[in-house]
Formats: structure tokens, sequence, C-alpha cells
């Protein structure tokens, strides 16, 4: 069972989930035109840079263009996943009434089906956040990244899949919902997921042929230059999402916990969970901008429907609170906390004490 360096009681939970409470009516009963002006202005240079990009990859034949046109087709794809898609599929914009800007049909520029990452990330990431077993985000279902899971010989190889999954991850967030997992374990087989499947194969190859056919015969005799551009801009956005979003989950000081330790948790308990599990990122606006403002994943966790725009502003206050009872507020910047996730992504390929005790008291066969 991994240690909590804190608990408060019961008392003290429902008084911290009332004041995180207030942070957020606050800043809700504050929404209004700023906020839709913000994402739709994201929402026009997002288009602007993927056109501006895809033109320069026509003219890639001359390396400054093909830089420039590879740079501004990343930024786009980052800001589509990140700032916008993720944002919005959130929910964070229903307040508005925009169907532009509807969470419940909004699709994005990833291999991922929207529909299947709503149910994924919004329902069970977000309710079961970093418990063993219930959130399966810790890990993909590919990865070891808490101690709390059983090791296995297969994780002997966590550098090589985490390494592939970064330069693949929109592939594997897209496998996602498949649960491999459980088929490879035997629980459910390939052919319960069939339909899953389906939609992910569909919206990949839509994709795949977007990217790496349709575009690239559009350029004609510069296709080659087009389809490189594409490659990397894609592992650009790649490479970005993964360092993103394990740094806000998985650096040193987040916690993971068991199914036992949040049984019938309260409000005030449920907020505290999501403080211990997750990690914020300094820097700047563009670096928040870029990162989807995930870069304030602490706040992201306590409250996912608020437009994002608005962590920085909130930030300071869920710190105070937190720091008055004592609850630890993990932040710093992306190399620091992204260091840590490698070590522990190569510490957890090896069997750790705490796994190592757990086979010890299992029951002889």
């Amino acid at each position: 069972m991994t240690s909590q360096p804190i608990t408060l009681t019961s008392e003290q939970a429902d008084a911290f989930g009332r004041e995180l409470d207030a942070i957020k009516e606050k800043v809700v009963a504050d929404l209004g035109q700023a906020d839709v002006d913000y994402i739709r202005r994201v929402v026009k240079a997002q288009r602007a840079m993927e056109i501006g990009g895809r033109a320069l990859l026509i003219a890639g034949i001359f390396p400054p263009a093909w830089l420039a046109g590879t740079a501004l087709l990343a930024v786009s794809k980052i800001l589509d996943n990140m700032e916008i898609g993720h944002n919005i599929m959130h929910g964070q914009y229903e307040w508005t009434g925009d169907p532009a800007l509807a969470g419940r049909t909004f699709e994005w520029d990833t291999a991922c089906p929207a529909n299947q990452w709503r149910h994924s990330h919004n329902f069970s990431h977000h309710t079961f956040t970093n418990i063993v077993g219930m959130d399966r985000d810790i890990g993909y279902g590919i990865l070891r990244m808490s101690p709390d899971q059983r090791w296995r010989p297969y994780y002997l190889g966590n550098p090589m899949y985490a390494f592939l999954l970064m330069v693949l991850f929109q592939y594997g967030v897209a496998l996602h919902e498949l649960e491999t997992e459980r088929i490879r374990s035997g629980q459910i087989s390939l052919a319960d997921k069939r339909g899953v499947l389906s939609e992910i194969w569909a919206k990949t190859r839509r994709q795949l042929l977007k990217d790496y056919v349709a575009f690239p015969l559009l350029a004609g005799p510069f296709a080659p230059f087009v389809l490189t551009g594409n490659v990397t801009a894609n592992l650009i956005r790649n490479v970005w999402s993964y360092a993103i979003i394990f740094c806000g989950h998985f650096p040193d000081g987040t916690q993971e916990f068991t199914v036992e330790e949040t049984r019938n948790e309260s409000r005030g308990q449920w907020y505290f969970r999501q403080v211990l599990g997750s990690a914020n990122l300094t820097g700047g606006k563009l670096f928040h901008l870029l990162s989807g403002n995930l870069s304030h994943q602490i706040e992201h966790h306590l409250f996912p429907d608020v437009p994002a725009r608005r962590y920085s502003e909130i930030a300071p206050h869920v710190r105070e609170v937190c720091e008055r009872y004592g609850v630890p507020y993990n932040a710093g910047p992306l190399p620091k906390q992204f260091a840590t996730v490698v070590r522990k992504i190569v510490k957890l390929a090896l069997p750790t004490r705490e796994s190592r005790e757990s086979e010890e008291l299992a029951p002889a066969a």
C-alpha cells in the first residue's frame, strides 16, 4: 500500500472541500465573454497555423520552408489536442451554448475517437484518479507506474514500452478503451471489443489517409516534403503530449491509492486525492498555452469542467488552502519533473520492495 505523508480527519476534509468549492464557485460566477473570445482566438490561430504550415510544406524543397511548415503544423496539432480538444471535450464551454464548443460532439485531430476518450478519460480517469486497478491511466495498460502494481517479468521492458508509447502516443491513447491488459490476462477476448476496435480503426484510418496519403498527393512532386513534414509534426505532438501528461501524473511526490483507501470517500476526501495524485509544471504564458494549461494539473483534476485558461488565477488560492491544511502541493519545472518520471519508469521495471512483500504474503496455490 502506498504510504501517505499526511491524513485529514473527516471534519478537516469537509472543510478543505468547502474552501475549494468556494474557489470554483467564484470563478464560475465570473465566466463570460472574455472566456468565449479567448477560446475562439485560439481556434482561429490554430486553424491559421495549420493552413500556413501545410502551405509551407509544399514549398519544402527549400529547407527553411520545410522547417517553418513543420513547426507550424506541429504547434497547430498541439493546440488542437491540448488547449482546444481536451478542454472543450471536458465540457468547459458548455455554458456558452455554442455548438462549435460543445464537448459531447467535438472531434479532434488525433487517432483516438472522441467518444471513447470522453469515457476513458472524462469518466474513468477523472473519477478514479490514481486508484490502482481502477484508473487505467496508471500505465495505460502497458507500463508499471506504481509499486502497488504487481510486478511481472513483462515489466522488464518498461523503459522500451515507455519510449514506444511516447513516440506513438496518439495510437496508445487510441487503444486505451480496448483494455489490452484485460485481453492479455484472458478476462475478455478481442471479440468482446469488436465494436470498440472498429471505431478505433475507422478514426485511425481517416487520420492516416489525411496526413500520409491525401495531403502528400495534393502536393504532387513535392509529396516527400509534405509526407516527412506530417510525420515529424505528429511525432513532435506525440512527444510533447506524453511529456506534459506524464509529468502531471507520475513525477516524484505524486501518490497512488488502493480501492480500500478511497472507499466511501467524501467530496473533500476526493479533492484531497486529486491534489496528492497530481503535479504542476512551472513556466510562462506560452508554455501554459501549449500544455493546454495541463501544466496546472492539480487545478485541472480539482475542477476539470472549469475553462483551463482560469487555472493560473485559481492556482495561488488552491496552493494557499493546501498549505494551511498541510497538503503537499507538487510543482516544478518540466525538465526536473520529467527526469523523475524517467527514473520511476526504470526503477519500476524491476521488482520493488512492495511487490516482493505482496508476493510473499500471497497464499500458496
